[in-house]
């Protein structure tokens, strides 16, 4: 899905349009002009600026190109995104659970302080066309869900983190909260919120007391910090 080659625009609003010419041209290079043409229309003037007529004008490529490649062009919008942003959401794997979650939030969280509009525009996009939801799924959603609870198995293996815990339900503690201050702007999302997830995670929020005003059970771990006593190096 995502091709990477000298080519790749580092200036997601610079479009490399591709030249008319007598001649077959290589399939990576119209792809790569399109993309680049579909992420400076979504981020300079928003998701429904991404249309075919449009991208195929500014790329210098063929709408009926587009028309075989892409499902809609919600799908389009969306894969132009991720192939911008990929390299930027890599997950590190320091063996320090902590602090790789640490790092990888603060990455999603600059990410969202320079495209979150645009991340906003996708996903509302995708509650009415079927085909953007089924990209945001399958390469987006997934996938990243799934990178996430690998590196917290590793933790896990390396004792980090404490065997009972669901790390699906970790990942929607910290990501899902980061999306919600993301389209429900009550509140900013910031490095420092994304601190607060990550120190709440490895503290607990249990009192002595327990929950309900109950005696929490002797022995009863209060948080997702495994038997090193809570250290993740």
């Amino acid at each position: 899905m995502n091709p990477t080659d000298d080519t790749k625009a580092s200036d997601p609003h610079k479009a490399p349009a591709l030249k008319p010419g007598r001649g077959r041209r290589r399939a990576e290079d119209v792809r790569r002009a399109t993309l680049a043409a579909a992420a400076e229309l979504l981020f300079g003037e928003g998701v429904r600026a991404v249309t075919f007529d449009k991208v195929a004008a500014r790329a210098g490529v063929s709408k009926m190109t587009l028309y075989k490649w892409w499902a809609s062009p919600g799908s389009l919008a969306f894969e132009a995104y991720f192939d911008e942003v990929e390299d930027a959401l890599a997950f590190p794997g320091t063996g320090d659970v902590r602090a790789d979650l640490t790092a990888q939030l603060h990455a999603f969280v600059a990410l969202m302080e320079r495209h979150g509009g645009a991340v906003a525009e996708i996903i509302g996009a995708a509650q009415s066309d079927r085909e953007l939801a089924s990209a945001l799924e399958e390469q987006y959603v997934r996938p990243r869900r799934r990178l996430a609870v690998e590196r917290l198995t590793a933790a896990r293996q390396a004792g980090q983190i404490r065997d009972d815990v669901d790390l699906e339900t970790l990942v929607d503690q910290l990501w899902g909260a980061c999306y919600h201050r993301l389209l429900m702007p009550a509140e900013p999302l910031t490095a420092a919120f994304a601190d607060k997830l990550v120190a709440n995670l490895f503290a607990g929020i249990a009192g002595i007391a327990g929950p309900a005003g109950q005696a929490a059970p002797a022995g009863a771990p209060a948080t997702a910090a495994g038997a090193t006593g809570g250290t993740t190096g």
